[in-house]
Formats: structure tokens, sequence, C-alpha cells
């Protein structure tokens, strides 16, 4: 739909209104975008988001966590529900399996009651109902009321440390409740402890075992007014004195009517002891300021956000500033404000030269968070990438899917490989590039997660493993991306043996059909075989199904479109794969969402796949997927993610596609291009650099790309470098409503497997 004018105009005034706004197109220019982060989206549908306060990647995720349960409830919160039980103080965001919720705090009026209660059983535990009119969520800011007991919350957060503040109604009967047995999903305790210090001050632990094996979380809670009373239970059965431990510990502290004003908690948490809790609360929220906290948290995220200033309507606002806000709740700090954290291999460290991290969704997050990261966050990369390092020399592998301290070895592939690779090529060297590839020598060397038959074969054979295409495929990637550091790090015995696995992808190619399949020898492949089936007998994919995975291959483009017959037979099945319909089976309905076709942008191995055109002289067709994406399955709805939110990659596709690129390759440096949904942006640098995109023409109608000038110079190619944006510059990008026949479309001017 095209816009009016005068409405576009409207819009643009409203944007450019903002207090904080100083002359356009400085480097130093802060504007209000905070005002534009919605947390709720997402928080429908499949999105599985983090609802409520935190700061730029912080250890502490404090916010509601709700009375239902499944899989939906994976961050403890999901739109639809209306009971809360209280309020945790670690949460994951996006992702398809539930963990944390650590140190739960509800407070709470009347009888005690120590069960949250049943689902649509009124009264039968200590849930109370909330609605969403009465819910406000912002950046570093949550509120609520609890109507059960007509208590209001807010919350807010540093880094390590959640902060509370809570207004009961007149009464004498005020309590705060600490249930220690409460955790998300499959997060169950195994050792639990609280103990009164003094009568503001509790401490304790939470140990737990769920998808993260071993979690080791120490807490110290500070009040603004003194605990007249505490009981202890062990489940429901009473414990005597001041400390407690068991499996299931919980807390009844009573403050009577000592809470005429609103009660203040301070709630710091650690991966190594009570007191480097406490410590974190004295170093980051020494004070009882709760609005002053919530400001520098508002402050926080407004100086991340403001690392790209972008022109667009209001609701491509919303959506683009959620999403980019969606891509910094993780990786989450995990070592303490002293330096201190517990390794994989449970000791304690003391290392003050990098901040420790953990929350690695690498499966997801390799194909474009990171790749975002190495523009907006140059500064947090290197940590990013010596935490992974930290973690091989304790675990003896790099992460595959590493959780507060554990490995979940969840989904296929070494997806650590084209993030450390990748931040090396583009200049990172904050990291022991020589160790990097050793870990990386090391990971694959191993027997486990069908290692040993990719040595010894070449490929997984789909008789003997799960999972043996997708496995195969990321393997591959991964295997070339450590080629290629092998190759900037002048060794050449690792730079031919990596190389030469990355070509692995071949073995799962069947030139027959033109998909990707299971075989079971040299000479024998999986039968019966549907490209369609999303769990094909043994489960040779992994949320997907051949159509999806066939096009795996982003490191090795011109080796696909070769094993499919060359440009045109590789250009007529991409077109196929947008509009082909098949049954996938029952197992499909969770993972595999966003359907265009057969593409499926709700999960991750898709993602790529728009930007493939622009490999064989087509970039057109990728505007048109890109653009039909960013206006379709991304909305400013709770229902506005077509699929888990996985960590920040839905969020972080959405971020570069619609300032008009995308890094398909996830570790050759180069950004193709798309369809950018901004009419201006600018990304601010380091060094108070910029660059700047200035989109003419843009429209609903106009998605196509006529030319492009980078630096006052004519631009013809359908990609540019990682450099060309770190260097700073101008790039104009002139629009139509018609493929233009020219850009783009020369050879020398097609998207490349192999650049920097």
């Amino acid at each position: 739909m095209k816009m009016r004018a005068g409405v576009l105009l409207l819009m643009m005034l409203t944007f450019w209104s903002c207090k904080e706004t100083v002359q356009e197109g400085t480097a130093d220019t802060t504007l209000n975008l905070t005002q534009y982060v919605d947390p709720l989206i997402g928080s429908g549908f499949h999105g599985h988001v983090f609802v409520g306060a935190n700061v730029p990647f912080g250890a502490v995720q404090v916010g509601p966590t709700q009375l239902s349960e499944g899989w939906d409830w994976c961050s403890g919160y999901h739109y639809s529900d209306s009971v809360i039980i209280g309020f945790s103080h670690t949460h994951l965001s996006g992702t398809g399996i539930g963990d944390l919720g650590d140190v739960l705090l509800m407070p709470v009026t009347g009888e005690t009651k120590l069960v949250k209660g049943k689902p649509g059983v009124t009264g039968s535990g200590y849930g109370s109902l909330f609605s969403h009119a009465d819910e406000k969520v912002k950046p570093g800011f949550y509120s609520v009321k609890l109507k059960d007991y007509n208590i209001d919350v807010t919350l807010t957060a540093s880094e390590r440390v959640g902060f509370h503040k809570y207004i009961f109604p007149k009464t004498d009967d005020a309590k705060v409740l600490i249930d220690l047995r409460e955790g998300i999903g499959w997060d169950l305790p195994y050792e639990t402890f609280i103990e009164k210090v003094n009568d503001t001050t509790i401490t304790g632990y939470r140990h737990s075992k769920g998808w993260a094996e071993d979690q080791r979380l120490y807490f110290a809670i500070v009040f603004s007014a003194p605990v007249n009373q505490l009981d202890l239970f062990e489940g429901t059965e009473p414990i005597q004195g001041t400390k407690g431990s068991g499996k299931k510990v919980k807390g009844v502290l009573h403050f009577g009517n000592a809470v005429e004003k609103p009660l203040l908690v301070k709630v710091g948490i650690s991966p190594v002891s009570t007191e480097n809790a406490l410590q974190n609360i004295a170093a980051e929220i020494p004070h009882w300021d709760f609005d002053r906290t919530a400001q520098e948290a508002d402050a926080a995220w407004n100086k991340e956000l403001n690392k790209v200033q972008i022109k667009a309507s209001e609701e491509r606002m919303r959506k683009f500033y959620t999403a980019f806000y969606h891509t910094m709740i993780a990786p989450s700090i995990f070592n303490d404000h002293n330096g201190d954290y517990r390794g994989t291999d449970k000791q304690v460290y003391h290392d003050t030269t990098f901040t420790n991290l953990t929350t690695f969704s690498l499966w997801d997050t390799y194909r474009a968070a990171h790749s975002l990261y190495t523009i907006t966050q140059p500064e947090r990369v290197d940590d990013m990438v010596n935490s992974m390092l930290k973690i091989y020399e304790q675990q003896g592998k790099l992460p595959v899917w590493h959780l507060v301290g554990n490995e979940t070895n969840t989904m296929p592939g070494n997806s650590a490989f084209p993030v450390i690779a990748d931040a090396y090529l583009k200049g990172f060297r904050g990291f022991d590039g020589a160790l990097a590839l050793k870990a990386m020598k090391a990971s694959v060397m191993r027997d486990d997660r069908g290692l040993k038959y990719v040595r010894e074969q070449g490929y997984i054979p789909a008789n003997a493993e799960t999972e043996t295409v997708a496995k195969g495929l990321e393997y591959s990637i991964d295997d070339w991306c450590a080629a290629q550091l092998a190759q900037a790090l002048g060794n050449k015995e690792e730079y031919e043996f990596f190389s030469k696995r990355g070509q692995n992808y071949q073995h799962y190619f069947d030139t027959t059909i033109n998909f990707v399949r299971g075989r079971i020898s040299d000479k024998e492949w999986r039968t019966p075989f549907s490209p369609f089936a999303a769990r094909h007998m043994k489960d040779d994919f992994a949320e997907g199904n051949s159509w999806q995975y066939t096009w795996l291959v982003p490191h090795d483009v011109e080796g696909l479109i070769k094993l499919m017959g060359g440009e045109q037979a590789f250009l007529a099945k991409l077109d196929s794969l947008f509009t082909v319909q098949g049954d996938m089976g029952e197992e499909a309905s969770n993972d595999i969402t966003g359907l265009i076709g057969q593409y499926a942008h709700g999960n991750e191995p898709s993602h790529h796949i728009p930007y493939l055109y622009a490999y064989a002289g087509q970039p057109w067709k990728t505007a048109e997927k890109v653009r039909y994406i960013i206006d379709s399955l991304y909305t400013d709805k709770p229902d506005g993610l077509s699929g888990n939110e996985d960590v920040g990659q839905m969020s972080a596709w959405y971020v570069l596609s619609s300032l008009g690129f995308y890094q398909a390759n996830p570790a050759n440096g180069i950004y193709i291009f798309g369809s950018p949904a901004m009419d201006h942006a600018v990304i601010n640098l380091p060094g108070k650099k910029k660059f700047t995109i200035d989109v003419k023409n843009n429209s609903a109608a106009n998605i196509y790309i006529q030319q492009v000038t980078l630096n006052g110079k004519p631009y013809t190619k359908s990609y540019f470098r990682y450099s060309d944006i770190m260097n700073g510059g101008d790039m104009i990008l002139e629009m139509g409503n018609k493929p233009s026949p020219t850009w783009g479309t020369a050879k020398e001017d097609w998207a490349v497997s192999k650049s920097f």
C-alpha cells in the first residue's frame, strides 16, 4: 500500500522531534530510541522471547514467570497467559527448550500458600491473575499489578542485580515468598539453601539440573525494610531456624505493616558465591534510588540502539528497534564484578582481562547475529571469542550450545568455528588466532556427534547416527571456515586439511534428483525418500527437510550450482523452493514455520537462501523475497515473529535485511544486497566514524535496486565488504518498481563465496 505524502511527512517529523535529537547526520547524535521498543513483540505465537527488565548482555533477566508450562513457555512467559507465579532472575529468550528461572520472588498478602497453584483453578496457589492493560514493558523496565493481592510490582536491573519495587495495599500482613523449587521447563533443583544473614539480608544458592546439566547459582537479597519473621520450608514441611537446605527450599518473609512505603528489594546473582553476589550489589546498585537505576538501564539501552539510527514509518521503527533490542539480550555476562567466574570444569577462575559470557545459541546465531555484532558490538567480539576459547581449554572442545557453564551439545555442527574465523578475518586481534585454530582441530578430532565417521568416510552413514545430513552439512561449513582461518595464519597443512573437509557436503547430494539426502554407504541412499518429510526415517535432518537443507552450502555456492547442473538449473530449483507444496508431517508443526512454499523463515537453516539469487545474476529475486519477508513475516504485534527468536538470530536477520544487506556466507566478509526497508540509516562506528545509507525513491512498490553509489562512485556489484562499512562512508541506493536489467547482473558483479 502506497503511503500518502502527508502521512509520511508527519511520521518523519514525529521521529526527528525527539527531545534528545540534535542536528541530523552528526556522529554524536543521540535519539530517544527506547520509545520504539516493544518487548512484547514475539511473546505470542512461537516467539518465546524474554519479557522483563535487563540491560544489554546482562547476567540478570528479571521478569515474570507464569503458571502455565509447555513449549511456548520456554522463556517463562507467553502473551496468552493470565497468571503470574513470581519474578525470576534468569530467563532464556527465544529458545526451543526451557531452562533457568532462578530465584523466584512473589509478594503476597493474606493466607500463606506454598504451592504455585493449578492452571484454571482460582486461588489454588500463590499465583495471581494479571491483565496486559496493567503491564508496562520497555527496555530495562517492567511493571504489573497482581490482581489477587492488589500489589503493584515494578522491576529494573543492572548487569548482575535485579531491583524490585513492591507497593502493597494497606495491610499488616505484607510478605515476600522465595521459592527455590520453581524453575522453567526442564529445570529442577537438586540442592537449595536459604540463610537469614541479618534483618535485611538473605543469601543462598540454587543448584539445578535441566538442559544445563549442572547449574550453580548463588544469590543475595537485600530489603529496604526489616524482615520481622522468616519461615523456612522444604517443600511444604517446616524447617526450624534461620537457615535451611534441601532440594526445594522456600522462604516466607513477613514484613507486617512495616511497608507503608514501597518495599525495595535488590537481588544480586553470582556463579561463584553469595559473597560475590553481595559484592555485585554493592558495586552496581549501592543506593536505594529505584528510578535512578531504571533511568540508567534505559540509558544503557539507548546507547546501544543509537549505534544504528534509521528513518522509517512508525511501524518499521517499532519492528526494527525491537528486533535490535532482541539481539542484545544474550550472550549474557557470566562472571562477577570482580572478575570471578565458574568454568565448564566447575572450577572457579579469576580473570579481569575479559568479560566471560554464556548463552551461546551458536547453531542459530552464527548465521546473522554474530555478523551483526562485528558491526554494532566490536568492543564485545573479542570477549565472545575469548569466552569460547576458555570453554575449549576447560572441556576439550569449542562450545556447541553453551549455557551457564554447561555444554548442552544441542543442535548439529561445530558452530563456534564460523564465529571465530569471521572475527579473525575481519581484523579482530584481541584473542589468540593460533589457539583458536588448535581448538578447531581438537574439536573435529573427537569421535562423538558423528565426527568419527566424518574423519574416516567423509560422511555420516544414515543408519549410524541421527540428523546425519544436518550434521554433515554443518560440519562442512564449519571446516571451510576453519580453513580460511588457517590460511590467514599461514598454516598450509591445516588449510589443506580443513579445505578438503569443507567439500564433504557433496557426499550428501544426489545429483540424480538434485536433493541432499541420507546415505547408507558409498553406493546406497536411504530409501524411501521424500524431500518434504520433516523427519525422514531416522531423522536425517534437524528441524527441517531436504527442500530446506539442499541449500545449506553458503560457503561454496558455486560448487552447489555446479552439482545442480549450472546456473539455470540452480535458479529454476531455487524458484521452485518458494512455490512448491507438500506434506511435511506432524513433526513440522512447531519447528518449521513462516513458510513460503518450502522456504521456512521460522527456522534458521533457511535464512540465507533468499540471498542465493545474487550468486547467479538475479539479484532482483532476492529483493522480492526479502521485502516480502520483512513486510509479511515480521509485525509489531505479540505474534510478530514467525518462529523462535533463538537468542537474537531471528531479529538479527531483520535488522540486517531491513538495512538492505545480509552476510550469507558466515565467514567471507561480504554482505549481499537485498531490498532496504529504511529510507535512511546511519551506522555509528568506533572512532566517531559513520556509515550512511540513503535510499532514494523507496516505497512498497519500489523494491528493486536500480543503481548504487558508494563514496561518490558508481557501484555495480551485488555485494559489498565489511571493510566498506567499518571504514565509514556513504552509500546511496536508487530504487525502482521494476528489476534493473544491468545492476548486479554481469557475471563479474555476482556474489562470490570467497572474498577478503
